[in-house]
C-alpha cells in the first residue's frame, strides 16, 4: 500500500490558523504548553461524535472509512480511494489529502451519479466557521478528483419534539452552503499558503491576545498567553463590554487604577473598583429594608439542577432542552421555626425525570408561602417548559411561577456589595462573602455544569460510582438552598 506522506495541515489545524496563527504554531510545535480538555469540552466533543454517528441513518447502508488512530489518516486516505473505486456510494469518514491538506468529511454520497458531501454539526444552526470549514473540505475534495454536486451542513432541527421513537428526518436539518463555500475557495487557498509559509519558518507568530482568543472558540493556550494579566485587570470589570476591554488593554491600560481616567464607569463598576482599590464595602440599607419587607415568610428557598442533550431522549422534549433532575427545597414557616429541608433526585436510569419532579415538588410546595429562588429566570424557564409539556399540572406550575421571588436582587443591583464578591453577583461568589463558613471549595462537585456532567456519568456510564455521585450531588444541590437561608438571614441581620 502506497501512502501519501504525512499532511502539513488537517482541517482542524487549518481552523485553528484561520482563528489565530499563534494558536497553530504553538499546536504544532509547543504542545506543552497546552492546557488540559476541561471535563465540559470533553462533553461537548463526546456530543458531536454521537450526533455524528446517528446522522449515518440519514444515508444508511454505508461504510466507514475511519482511520484506526489519529496517526493513521493516510491509510484512510488510501481506503477512501479504494471505496470509491470499487462503487460504494455511501462512505462515512472519507478521508482526502491534497497538496499537503488533509480533510474528512462527514458523510459523503453519491447521487444519480453525482457526489454530495454532508459536514454533521451537532448545533442548532449554521454558522460561519462551519462554512470555512466546508470551504477547506471541498478545495481538498474537488482537487482529489472527486467533484462535488452540492456540499451541506447537516445540524439539528430545535422545532422536532420528540413523540415515540426518533424521527431521524425531522431531527435534523440539511442546509447546503456550496454558493458561500465556492466564493471562498480563493481566500482558502491564499490562507493554506500563508499558514504552510508561517510553519516553514518554526518561528512563533508574534500575536497578540484579542476577541479572537475566544471566537469562534476558546483557544487552549490561553495561559500561555495571557500570562501578564493579572487576576484582576481591565478584564476583570463587570457588565463591560469585550471591545471596550480590549481597547483600553490595547492603550496600556491594564489595572484598575488606571481605568477611572480613561472611561466613565456605572455605578456597579465603580463599586467593584473602589472595593479592590480601598477594600470599600456598600450597603444600601433602605433598599435591603424595602426588598426584605416584599419577601415575608413563610418561605421556601429553591434550587433546580438540570442536564441537556442534545438528542431529545424523551417524549414531549427537543434538542438541547433543559430536563431538570434534581432540586433542593428549605422551608422556613416564621424567622423563629425550625428550618426544614426537601430533596429530589431522580434514579439517572429510570427514563425522564420530569414527572416525578414534578409531582414531588408540587407535594412540597403545597403550603402557603413564597418561593425565593437565586437568579428567577433560570427557575421560571423550567417550569415554564414543564407547564407547556405537562398540561395536566400546568396551572399548578404556574402558580409557582407567580410565587417566585430573587434573592440574587440586593446583589445584582449593587444595594450590597463587598470587595471580596471581584464584581460578581453569582452565588458562588456572594456566599463566602457573606457567609465565609459555607464555601463550594471543599465539594466534589462544585457548580450546575459539573452537577450536569455528574448525572449524565450515571446514566451512560456502566462503571459509575451511583451512591458516590448521588450524594455528592445531594451536597452540592442542598448547599444551594442553605447558602440561601443564610444569606438571606444575614441580610436580615444588616
Amino acid at each position: 500500500m502506497n501512502l501519501p506522506p504525512r499532511h502539513i495541515l488537517s482541517k482542524s489545524t487549518f481552523l485553528y490558523g484561520c482563528q489565530c496563527p499563534k494558536r497553530l504554531y504553538l499546536y504544532k510545535f509547543r504542545p506543552d504548553l497546552k492546557e488540559e480538555v476541561s471535563m465540559g469540552q470533553q462533553a461537548i466533543f463526546d456530543r458531536g461524535t454521537n450526533v455524528g454517528i446517528l446522522a449515518r441513518d440519514l444515508f444508511p447502508g454505508g461504510v466507514d472509512a475511519s482511520p484506526d488512530s489519529l496517526y493513521e489518516y493516510q491509510k484512510s486516505v488510501v481506503k477512501t480511494a479504494e471505496l470509491i473505486a470499487a462503487g460504494n456510494k455511501v462512505i462515512y469518514e472519507a478521508v482526502f489529502q491534497f497538496d499537503g491538506v488533509l480533510a474528512a468529511i462527514d458523510i459523503l454520497v453519491k447521487d444519480r451519479g453525482k457526489w454530495k458531501a454532508y459536514e454533521v454539526k451537532s448545533t442548532t444552526q449554521v454558522k460561519d466557521i462551519h462554512v470555512t470549514d466546508a470551504a477547506l473540505q471541498y478545495h481538498v475534495i474537488t482537487n482529489s478528483g472527486v467533484p462535488l454536486t452540492d456540499i451541506s451542513i447537516v445540524h439539528l432541527n430545535t422545532e422536532y419534539i420528540r413523540k415515540g421513537k426518533l424521527k431521524i428526518e425531522e431531527l435534523f436539518h440539511q442546509e447546503s452552503v456550496k454558493t458561500e463555500v465556492i466564493e471562498m475557495q480563493a481566500s482558502i487557498r491564499k490562507t493554506i499558503s500563508e499558514l504552510k509559509a508561517m510553519l516553514a519558518k518554526k518561528k512563533e507568530p508574534k500575536v497578540d491576545i484579542g476577541p479572537h482568543c475566544t471566537d469562534p472558540y476558546e483557544c487552549d493556550f490561553m495561559d500561555y498567553c495571557w500570562s501578564h494579566i493579572p487576576e484582576v485587570s481591565v478584564f476583570s470589570i463587570a457588565r463591560l463590554r469585550s471591545e471596550k476591554k480590549f481597547a483600553l488593554y490595547n492603550k496600556g491600560i491594564i489595572h484598575y487604577k488606571e481605568v477611572c481616567k480613561e472611561i466613565e464607569l456605572t455605578t456597579y463598576q465603580q463599586l467593584q473598583i473602589d472595593g479592590h482599590l480601598k477594600k470599600k464595602k456598600h450597603i444600601d440599607l433602605e433598599s435591603i429594608r424595602t426588598f426584605l419587607a416584599s419577601i415575608p415568610f413563610p418561605l421556601y428557598f429553591l434550587d433546580f439542577e438540570t442536564f441537556q442533550s442534545a438528542i431529545p431522549l424523551y417524549d414531549q422534549s427537543r434538542s438541547y432542552q433543559q430536563i431538570p433532575f434534581q432540586y433542593s427545597l428549605h422551608y422556613q414557616k416564621s424567622a423563629e421555626s425550625t428550618l426544614q429541608h426537601f430533596e429530589f433526585l431522580a434514579d439517572a436510569k429510570g427514563g425522564d425525570p420530569r414527572l416525578p419532579f414534578i409531582e414531588q415538588l408540587l407535594a412540597e410546595t403545597k403550603n402557603p408561602g413564597l418561593i425565593l429562588t437565586y437568579n428567577k429566570s433560570f427557575e421560571k424557564s423550567i417550569l415554564t417548559a414543564l407547564a407547556r409539556d405537562f398540561p395536566k399540572h400546568s396551572k399548578a406550575l404556574e402558580n409557582l411561577i407567580d410565587r417566585l421571588r430573587d434573592l440574587m436582587v440586593p446583589f445584582q443591583q449593587g444595594m450590597y456589595y463587598l470587595p471580596e464578591m471581584n464584581g460578581s453577583y453569582s452565588i458562588k461568589e456572594v456566599l463566602p462573602a457573606l457567609v465565609p463558613d459555607l464555601s463550594y471549595e471543599d465539594l466534589e462537585i462544585g457548580d450546575g455544569s459539573s452537577a450536569s456532567l455528574a448525572f449524565e456519568e450515571m446514566m451512560y456510564n456502566p462503571e459509575a460510582d451511583i451512591p458516590f455521585i448521588r450524594e455528592n450531588l445531594l451536597k452540592y444541590c442542598g448547599l444551594d438552598t442553605l447558602g440561601m437561608v443564610r444569606i438571606f438571614e444575614h441580610l436580615q441581620k444588616v
